[in-house]
């Protein structure tokens, strides 16, 4: 029989080669569009989803520009979405010039949303390296005894016509009722930072295991440019530079080669 802990490995291991194939992410569906429209709110336009099907559960992850309000997603087809904070006239103090939106279907599979554990991590620094070790960073989304407003609803769900829940009691029933949810966030929520509309790079990963397991079934990610970016420390620029000579190099050797 295999132990609890080898089984924890077993599905981190899987985590970890998901989270590979997410940096090669791709429009949802082959097209960026998910089902069933977007339920939650009014106005809401659907595409620019990068996301996958696995395990017959649908995700979507994306960004959008927030401030002013649009449904432009300046996405490049390959997991990155790009916004200028020039364009920044009606964002409040605490609000990022983009949100961070997604998608969940699992009606494929015959269960419902509380079926599954979900886990959202936001890199919240805007420098070009990614770390999800704060724990701020991470949110487990749908747990049980925490109210949030996301959006429930069907693949028969009307655009615009999700539910959210009032109350704790709701909350559990929509868990087991619903196997489409949705939600729109931004970096000034949640506390993923102090300082939401800085530039720079930021990454949103977006992962549903197994109920009480660590076996991911489906995984998804973004990047999300906000210019203009920092510009590189002194050091820093000397790596890239010497990288870009390296690279270089090596083109020519193989051009060398192949006369």
């Amino acid at each position: 029989m295999t132990s609890t802990r080898t089984r924890y490995a077993i599905g981190f291991g899987a985590a970890l080669l998901l989270a590979v194939s997410a940096a090669q992410a791709a429009p949802v569906n082959g097209t960026g569009l998910v089902a069933p429209n977007m339920i939650f709110g009014s106005g809401n336009g659907n595409g620019g989803f990068t996301g996958v099907v696995a395990n017959d559960i649908e995700l979507g992850l994306r960004a959008k520009q927030r401030y002013p309000a649009a449904n432009v997603f300046n996405y490049d087809g390959d997991q990155t979405y790009t916004f200028d904070t020039s364009i920044l006239t009606t964002n409040p103090a605490n609000r990022s010039v983009f949100n961070f939106e997604w998608s969940i279907n699992v009606e494929g599979t015959g269960n419902q949303i509380g079926d599954y554990d979900y886990l959202l991590q936001v890199d919240r620094d805007p420098t070009a390296g990614t770390d999800f070790s704060n724990p701020s960073n991470t949110v487990v989304l749908y747990a049980p005894g925490v109210l949030k407003d996301h959006s429930f609803g069907t693949l028969a769900t009307a655009g615009g016509a999700g539910v959210e829940a009032t109350d704790l009691a709701e909350f559990s029933l929509f868990l087991s009722q619903y196997t489409v949810s949705q939600q729109s966030w931004n970096l000034g929520f949640e506390g993923f930072s102090s300082d939401p509309d800085q530039p720079g790079s930021f990454r949103v990963n977006l992962q549903v295991f197994e109920k009480g397991t660590r076996n991911v079934l489906a995984a998804t990610g973004i990047n999300v440019n906000v210019l203009p970016l920092p510009v590189p420390e002194p050091g820093s620029l000397s790596l890239m530079l010497a990288s870009l000579a390296a690279l270089v190099a090596v083109g020519r050797r193989r051009a060398r080669r192949a006369s």
